[in-house]
């Protein structure tokens, strides 16, 4: 019986300390951080090697329609709301068309 509540007490205690306020929560990033002044360094006809320069390698590719390069940027800070921004990069060919852009109004990161 001793054991029994033995173990339930450790238990109970270390469960208590998974939910203690308080406890120090990182600010979490992930994917490319691509400003509006890069955007605009962007031109028609420029080649995909040289929009990979200057934006980085796209988060996601789609299989299917390789017209299309996705630049995906996530913050959450501190286990709070996620920020997210949203570049899609458009080509005609090889060469770079057009791009959409839902931005933040601040990049955390900086």
């Amino acid at each position: 019986m001793q054991k029994l509540t033995a173990i339930v007490l450790i238990t109970v205690l270390s469960m208590a300390g998974c939910v203690f306020p308080g406890v120090y929560k990182i600010n979490v990033q992930q994917g490319n951080i691509v400003t509006d002044k890069e955007l605009t360094s962007l031109s028609a006809g420029m080649p995909r090697s040289q929009v990979h320069a200057l934006l980085g390698t796209p988060l996601m590719l789609n299989p299917v329609d390789p017209s299309r390069e996705y630049y995906i940027y996530t913050f959450q800070r501190q286990g709070g709301d996620i920020e997210q921004q949203r570049i899609i990069v458009y080509y005609e060919g090889d060469s770079y068309s057009h791009h959409e852009a839902q931005l933040l109004e601040e990049t955390p990161a900086y």
